[in-house]
């Protein structure tokens, strides 16, 4: 069994050293002895052997072994769940509309995208092992080919080493999970160590992602992604009746339509997390990624397969689709050209807030704006933020409001990161979203740099994938800076890390070092994170 690894023998000996009256060992000894590498063995399951020969290598996007039949498309993965086969989710890409096959896979396996990539974003909220990037193999319909050319069709069986990256033909021995009682009380003591330096929160955004992030010991939320909670066959029907809307009217009778599940999905959130700070970003993606893909339309349209709204939707496809939607019209900018949009969501979440509260709750509400680069974008959209919650509050509690609301800016460009005092000065806190950070920083597409990442890792070229490892000298300055610049405006604002790095052992330290208050991560990678955080503590760093 795993649990009889060397991950769990050595927490095993660890808290037992500490424990032990005869022994000269601390609880602080114990929390250095045992390393982030022995947690990952013990919380993920791990092959042990048995599958055929290596199909791929890609990036081990999400840590976990899986086996399973390969499945190329969501709706049969479902048909075949239903069934009771185990699969392998096998796509080019993945997207919001395969969520949820995701949600009910054995693991997943994409040729393209890297450690930020949608695929592996959501499997490592979920936990599910992933492959990303393996960009030998060819995906079509129905089968892949690898760069040697051999078929492996759907209903084949392959496994997954969401660690090391492997694609293997054939059925792998999964090791159940065996996780010792000890990694409670190690947890509880590295805890100890880092509290009052840095928190640990999780990027969650249902109610059942926040259950799990707080069994795993996480302090609140630091990221709930509202554009998760649009997805699913009765939601996202709603939203894309507002994206085609040809009028005010009916753009606002679908937004009070969405409203209702906002407000029910918040509700269901600040249950989850009560009394426990919960941190809401408002949109952040391009509408696009909403819409049927366009090409797709386009085929159907040409073998005049499209009537309807499927008319309509390659209207709006076609009118929404960016050359560079990474930079496009998405977060604040989207906000700008949809302020009913936002609106709505600072309704529905205040009214959930009330709610919560009416019930005995203790709502703690932030609200992130994402993608801001200038202060006059910022102070803008907060301005409507501040209204919705005012209004709201006012109608259902008069003058004597419940609870405040905390309004803060995400740092996710070069330009946000040096003009950081300017934000500080409306902002109630700034949380750094390293990942698109990392990528304007370099300017690598972070769906599309697995392509080239091997060659650069091989040469020398880069010491660590930058969007797994923080680039300490060059996105790592920007995170300096913008702790500092913004400190010296308002002296004790909380600036947090919430990007995919806040999971990462090594750029925990330097954030730690960089004197950030809050680390937010996967749920799955909470435990890891209190143990690196509390690492970084007891080696002696004193924040810059």
């Amino acid at each position: 069994m795993v649990g009889e690894g060397r991950g769990a023998e050595r927490i095993r000996t660890a808290v037992a050293r500490a424990l032990d009256p005869d022994d000269a060992f601390s609880r602080d000894d114990a929390v250095r002895l045992v390393t982030p590498s022995d947690l990952e063995l013990v919380l993920h399951p791990q092959g042990t052997g048995g599958a055929g020969p290596v199909l791929a290598v890609g990036i081990g996007a999400s840590p976990g072994a899986a086996s399973g039949v390969a499945v190329f498309d969501a709706w049969r993965a479902l048909d075949l769940i239903d069934e009771g086969v185990r699969i392998i989710l096998v796509r080019s890409e993945t997207s919001p509309a395969d969520e949820p096959a995701m949600a009910v896979a054995d693991g997943v396996v994409t040729s393209s995208g890297g450690l930020t990539s949608h695929a592996a974003v959501v499997a490592r909220g979920r936990g599910l092992p992933a492959v990303c990037g393996a960009d030998t193999l060819r995906i079509g319909e129905d089968s892949l080919i690898t760069a040697e050319g051999r078929v492996v069709g759907e209903g084949e069986r392959i496994s997954i080493d969401g660690s090391t990256g492997e694609i293997r033909l054939g059925e792998s021995v999964v090791d159940d999970l065996d996780v010792p009682d000890e990694l409670a009380t190690l947890l509880g003591w590295a805890d100890a160590a880092r509290s009052g330096h840095l928190a640990v929160l999780a990027n969650a955004d249902t109610a059942q992602d926040a259950a799990r992030a707080r069994a795993f010991g996480a302090e609140g939320i630091g990221l709930c992604r509202t554009e998760h909670l649009f997805l699913g066959p009765e939601r996202l029907p709603l939203l894309q009746r507002m994206i085609l809307a040809a009028s005010p009217e009916e753009e606002s009778v679908a937004l009070d339509a969405l409203e209702v599940t906002q407000r029910d999905d918040f509700h269901a959130l600040l249950e989850a997390m009560n009394g426990l700070p919960v941190t809401v970003r408002l949109l952040d993606p391009p509408l696009h990624e909403f819409l049927p893909d366009v090409t797709e339309l386009e085929v159907a349209e040409a073998r005049g397969e499209l009537a309807g709204d499927g008319v309509a939707l390659l209207a709006a496809a076609r009118r929404w689709r960016e050359h560079n939607p990474m930079l496009g019209i998405r977060g604040v900018r989207l906000a700008v050209l949809k302020p009913a949009l936002y609106r709505m969501q600072v309704r529905a979440l205040t009214e959930a807030a009330l709610a919560h509260a009416d019930h005995g709750g203790h709502p703690d509400v932030r609200i992130i704006i994402p993608l801001v680069s200038t202060d006059a974008e910022f102070s803008l959209v907060r301005g409507w933020v501040v209204d919705e919650v005012a209004l709201a509050l006012h109608d259902r509690a008069g003058d004597r409001p419940a609870f405040a609301v905390s309004v803060g800016a995400m740092v996710e460009t070069p330009r946000a990161a040096l003009r950081a005092g300017e934000l500080a000065a409306s902002a109630d806190f700034l949380s750094l979203g390293t990942n698109d950070l990392t990528q304007m920083t370099f300017g690598f597409s972070r769906d599309d740099v697995g392509r080239i990442l091997d060659r650069y890792l091989a040469d020398g070229l880069l010491d660590a994938d930058p969007f797994e490892v923080l680039d300490a000298d060059g996105v790592g300055e920007l995170v300096s800076i913008t702790v500092e610049r913004a400190q010296a405006v308002r002296p004790g604002l909380a600036v947090g890390v919430c990007g995919e790095h806040g999971g990462d052992p090594e750029s925990i330290r330097f954030f730690y070092r960089a004197g950030l208050t809050s680390i937010s991560c996967s749920p799955f990678r909470v435990p890891v994170a209190r143990l690196a955080a509390a690492q970084a503590v007891l080696e002696g760093s004193a924040p810059s």
